[in-house]
């Protein structure tokens, strides 16, 4: 590996080693979905609160049972949030519906279809055709959890399955993980917001739009400072609008061109070479290559390429990460999956290609990524075409179609782009 190129492995190990866990805050569980859990969810309650019946039929003994046919009195009925609330005795059976509590005395359902009723006696005399186990049918109390029980442990991002135990455990709030607050700043002359007049030199800007909608989507919570000009003095104080983020997050300005003012701009405003290793990063890493990552004052500052595709894979590959180390998930490099190559690639190079490529999957239930053809960094049509990014090691060697490739999925779940 050149020496002055930085591997994506150990630039993203530095910046999770200086985040961590935002604190907690207690939250209704209407508002539970998508947030991760500080402490863990426990049951209020047991469910079932007693034994209840599986099925409709009749509460039985199984003892009375032994010997088939036998007909029993029946003595009542138990229906959900009606039980019969009397001892069963021997010879008695009772009426009993699904979810209703099993009579004291009684061990076994016995399923309607198995029973013929004496309808002479007002279906008072309910003959069993077969044995019963004891158990049969019955669910026992504290089958589903016992209070105390942990329904949702810490650290998970809550599901709706998530809120519906909690709701069912009798749990009304959760302790929670704030959200990060990402501050986001654009920065450069030659960029314009959308629906702005748009000058002969500039171009209209994706990249806030882009990380705010991730930022939402990984459970942030974006706060868009615009578009700085390149301009020292207008750039720092665009920046004190990060007051109180969690996160600055910006774009441009981060390579080493006479415009690129970001670093030196920022430096006045607490960041240095003396605070945290705060410096420029040269990341062997396309496309993408330069990074900052430091801290303004107590702010972490990450500086992101001005390059709207290099914007979004940096974006996905370092800030990703980062946040979810922020809400208390497991944080280290975004997780790969495997498929087939569909078409040949030549040798890499010294960078750790990040290849936008689209997926099919065969009739044999392989999952096939086929890079486009052209890979130009300027091409948000092609990112926005792709479903995944294959990922290639530096100085991988020429691959064929058919050979297995590693992936970053860019659909599905709460990151999708």
């Amino acid at each position: 590996m050149a020496h002055d190129l930085l591997p994506v492995d150990d630039a993203l190990a530095r910046i999770l080693s200086a985040v961590g866990p935002l604190p907690s805050e207690v939250i209704p569980l209407t508002e539970a979905l998508g947030r991760v859990t500080a402490e863990p969810v426990t049951a209020r309650r047991t469910q079932p609160p007693v034994a209840v019946s599986a099925m409709d039929g009749y509460a039985a003994r199984a003892a009375d049972l032994e010997t088939c046919p036998v007909t029993l009195t029946r003595i009542g009925t138990s229906a959900a949030g009606a039980g019969f609330m009397r001892q069963l005795g021997d010879g008695h059976c009772v009426r009993i519906f699904t979810g209703a509590p099993v009579p004291e005395g009684a061990d076994c359902i016995v399923i309607q279809e198995d029973v013929s009723i004496d309808r002479d006696e007002d279906g008072a005399r309910v003959t069993i055709k077969e044995p019963v186990p004891s158990g049969t049918f019955v669910r026992p109390a504290g089958l589903d959890f016992k209070t105390g029980d942990v329904g949702v442990p810490a650290g998970r991002r809550m599901t709706a399955r998530d809120v519906g135990l909690s709701a069912g455990m009798n749990v009304p709030w959760i302790t929670v993980h704030r959200r990060p607050r990402v501050a986001i700043l654009a920065t450069g002359d030659e960029i314009v917001r959308p629906g702005e007049p748009v000058g002969p030199d500039q171009i209209v800007s994706s990249n806030g739009y882009t990380l705010a909608a991730l930022v939402r989507a990984i459970g942030g919570e974006p706060i868009d400072l615009g578009i700085a000009p390149d301009d020292a003095d207008a750039l720092r104080t665009m920046v004190r609008g990060a007051h109180g983020a969690d996160v600055l997050v910006t774009t441009g300005g981060a390579s080493v061109g006479d415009h690129d003012l970001v670093q030196s701009a920022l430096a006045d405003e607490g960041m240095g070479p003396n605070a945290l290793d705060i410096g420029f990063w040269r990341i062997a890493m396309r496309p993408g290559k330069p990074l900052i990552f430091g801290h303004l004052g107590a702010t972490p500052l990450l500086g992101l390429p001005g390059n709207p595709v290099s914007t979004v894979v940096c974006a996905m590959v370092f800030l990703r990460p980062m946040l979810e180390a922020m809400m208390g998930l497991p944080s280290g490099p975004v997780a790969l999956s495997d498929a087939i190559l569909g078409s040949d690639l030549a040798e890499n190079d010294k960078r750790q290609d990040y290849l936008r490529s689209t997926l099919h999957v065969t009739e044999t239930g392989a999952t096939v990524a086929t890079p486009f053809s052209r890979q130009d960094s300027s091409m948000m049509s092609r990112l926005a075409a792709a479903q995944a990014l294959i990922v290639r090691a530096p100085f991988d060697p020429a691959r064929k179609a058919g050979d297995p490739v590693r992936i970053l999925s860019l659909q599905g779940g709460f990151v999708s782009i």
